[in-house]
Order: C-alpha cells, then structure tokens, then sequence
C-alpha cells in the first residue's frame, strides 16, 4: 500500500484525535523505527501471538507508518513552500518599496498645484507596513493613471503605474505565503501530529507485548526499545 493511499484510507480516524501527542525525535526517525519494528515483530509473531498480539495489528502497524509519512511529507512540503517566500520577500521588498516612495516624490512634483491630489497621496503617506505598502502601490498606480497627463507633462515614467500594480499584486500574493500561519498553529502540521499520535498508540502496544515476552531475551529485546531514546538521554 502506498503512503498516499494509506494516509487517504486512515484520515477520518487520524482526524479523530483529540489528544494530540508531539513528537519528541525527528519523525523521519520515528517513522522509520515503526517500519522497523513491524518487520522485527513479524519474525517473532508466534511468540507475540501466544500473549495476545494479533498479525491484523502489525497490519495497522504498518499502514499507520505509511499514513505518518505521508503526513509528513504534506507539512513538509508547506513548510518548504512558506520559507522560499520568506526569502523572496526578503528579496524584492526593498525595490517594492523604493517603487513607492519613488512614486510618491514623482505625484508631489507632479501635483504641486493641486492641493486636492496632493491631499490623497498625503493619505497614502500616513500607514505603514508591509499589507500598507503593497496597498499604496495600487492607490498610487490607479491614482496616477487617473491623472496621467499631468504626469506626463513632468516627464514621469509613467510605465511605473503599471509596474506599481503588477508588483502589488505579486507582492501581496509572496506575502501571504511567507506569513501562513505559523508551524505550531499549522493546519497541515496539526494533522501531522495527529498521525504521529495515531501511529504512536499502536507502535507502543506492540512494543509493550515485546517488551514482556522477551524481557529475559536480550537479543530480541532490543528490537522492542527506542534505539533514538537510548541514544539521546
């Protein structure tokens, strides 16, 4: 079964989670110990058998991992997405907001004799803020073009409207992107701490049969304990 299609097939129950259990390792990690351990448990499933543990449940063992991967990778993916807008926004901000200011010297030159105008890009002076900014460059574009041939009879490059509009709404798109919401309130990382916690009831039942019938077999012990744990503390 693919990730996807297990993940498809569990998210009404992985939606169900009430609790919610963060992970305490890497889920790259975690999720790879679950596949390992499913594969360990197979080979002892006569003895695991024999105290109550089912093979349908190293079934859901297995299809819960594949869902948790897939959660996963969806949160990573957004993640990803949120932090290259960051670093484009970082980027070209700076000439968006040259162009407004560019702008607003060009209509005060521009509209010197009519107070009225003068008035209004007065307004668009006062915000500030990246959402202000991005809005001052349509004001400013629609602005201009409504008064363009006094533009023109200052020799303002009056392509910039046109620019002024095209990069506000590039802008504001590359901001709404690098200001989704935060990783800790994420939608898409709340589903993927969801699964985490879906598959984390099942790995820990399976390991606490384990951990009991081979708890005076050493080598096989060791396939029922938390090898990243052990490592770490």
């Amino acid at each position: 079964m693919s990730n996807k299609v297990a993940f498809d097939e569990l998210q009404p129950q992985i939606k169900q989670i009430k609790r919610v259990e963060l992970p305490t390792m890497p889920m790259d990690v975690y999720n790879q110990q679950a596949e390992n351990l499913a594969i360990w448990a197979r080979e002892d499933l006569s003895e695991l058998q024999a105290r109550g543990l089912t093979p349908e449940m190293l079934d859901d063992l297995e299809k819960r991992t594949d869902a948790s991967r897939y959660a996963q990778g969806i949160w990573f993916k957004e993640r990803h997405a949120r932090q290259e807008a960051e670093m484009e926004w970082r980027a070209q901000s700076p000439a968006a907001y040259e162009l407004r200011d560019r702008l607003i010297d060009e209509f005060e030159f521009a509209f010197y004799q009519k107070p009225s105008l003068l008035a209004r890009v007065d307004e668009v002076k006062k915000g500030s803020g990246h959402a202000d900014m991005i809005q001052d460059l349509t004001n400013l574009a629609l602005l201009g073009k409504d008064n363009q041939a006094l533009l023109e009879s200052t020799n303002t490059d009056v392509a910039l409207l046109d620019t002024a509009l095209s990069t506000s709404d590039a802008m504001a798109t590359l901001l709404a992107m690098a200001n989704g919401e935060k990783a800790e309130d994420n939608a898409t990382k709340h589903l993927r701490d969801q699964a985490y916690t879906y598959l984390k009831e099942v790995v820990d039942e399976v390991r606490r049969y384990g951990r009991f019938v081979f708890r005076q077999n050493k080598a096989r012990l060791v396939g029922y304990q938390n090898s990243y744990k052990k490592a770490h503390s």
